[in-house]
C-alpha cells in the first residue's frame, strides 16, 4: 500500500472507528434523534426501532473504520465502504430541511457539522479510482514471473 493511500485510509478511518465505539451503548432517545436525521437520506432507515437503528448505526461505522484501517483489505473495498457511509451522510446533508441555503447546497451554520462529510466522499473517490495498489499488484506478478523464468 502506498504512503498516499495509508493517510487518505487512516484519517478517516481512526475518525469513523471511534466515532462507531462513542456509539455502542446508545440510548433509544438519542438514537431516534440521529435516526430522524438519517431516514431523510436513506430513507429505508426510518422502518428500523430507534435500538435497531443504534446497532446499525454503530456496528456499520466500527466495519467501515475497520475496513480503512486494516492494510489487509484492499484499498478499492475499503473506498467503496467510505463511499457508501460518506455518500449517505451527503445525502442526508442535501435533504435535510435547515441544513443547506436556498440553493441547496451551500450549508448554514447548521448544517456546516454534516457538509465536511463531502471531503470524506472525495477520499472515498480517491480510494477508488487510485491505480497504484493495482500496478503494484500486476508489477509483483510481472516479478514473480520473472523470477520464475530466471
Amino acid at each position: 500500500m502506498s504512503l498516499t493511500n495509508t493517510i487518505l485510509r487512516a484519517v478517516p478511518g481512526a475518525f469513523i472507528l471511534n466515532s462507531g465505539i462513542g456509539k455502542l451503548g446508545m440510548d433509544a432517545e438519542t438514537a431516534a434523534g440521529l435516526q430522524q436525521m438519517a431516514k431523510n437520506g436513506v430513507p429505508a432507515l426510518g422502518d428500523l426501532t430507534p435500538e435497531q437503528f443504534a446497532k446499525f448505526l454503530s456496528y456499520g461505522e466500527i466495519a467501515v473504520g475497520a475496513a480503512l484501517l486494516l492494510p489487509f483489505v484492499p484499498t478499492r473495498v475499503a473506498g467503496l465502504a467510505l463511499a457508501g457511509f460518506s455518500g449517505s451522510m451527503v445525502s442526508m446533508y442535501l435533504r435535510t430541511p435547515g441544513m443547506t441555503e436556498s440553493d441547496g447546497v451551500r450549508p448554514t451554520q447548521d448544517g456546516i457539522s454534516v457538509a465536511k462529510d463531502s471531503w470524506m466522499l472525495a477520499i472515498a473517490a480517491a480510494l477508488v479510482l487510485n491505480q497504484s495498489d493495482k500496478r503494484s499488484a500486476l508489477q509483483k506478478l510481472a516479478d514473480a514471473r520473472r523470477r520464475k523464468d530466471a
